[in-house]
């Protein structure tokens, strides 16, 4: 998919899935704005971008599509617990066209904030909470 438009049911995430999160190379990194360190591992990966995509209360795209020879760019816009918040996506392919490196950017800063704190919540009790922010921190 490249250049979504507004007003169709992709840009309302009714209908969209990223491609990369099944086609995922077994040591992808994620790395955002909202985390502390690096998550490593299809499975760690996966599992962030699933609970993420579950705070998400709408997604309405203004681009998906490819960069560069490497590239996949997602730009949309969304909210968390009422917060709006843009978020940018960015996915580099390695050889094989498997999904290497995620990088996130979250903004503004208080709906970062308050995303990855739920984030915490989410993971409570896992290795994984601890790339994300506590009530605590």
């Amino acid at each position: 998919m490249a250049d979504t438009k507004r007003g169709d049911a992709d840009t309302q995430g009714l209908s969209y899935y990223p491609w990369w999160l099944d086609n995922l190379a077994e040591d992808a990194t994620l790395e955002g704005a909202a985390m502390n360190g690096r998550a490593q591992g299809a499975e760690a990966v996966r599992a962030i971008v699933v609970k993420a995509r579950e705070l998400y209360e709408f997604q309405d795209f203004d681009f998906t599509g490819d960069f560069g020879e490497n590239g996949f760019l997602e730009i949309y816009e969304s909210s968390v617990q009422g917060e709006p918040v843009k978020v940018v996506v960015t996915v580099t392919r390695n050889a094989a066209g498997q999904a290497q490196s995620l990088a996130v950017l979250h903004r503004p800063r208080n709906a970062l904030l308050l995303f990855s704190r739920l984030m915490h919540e989410q993971f409570a009790g896992t290795p994984l909470a601890e790339h994300f922010l506590s009530d605590s921190r």
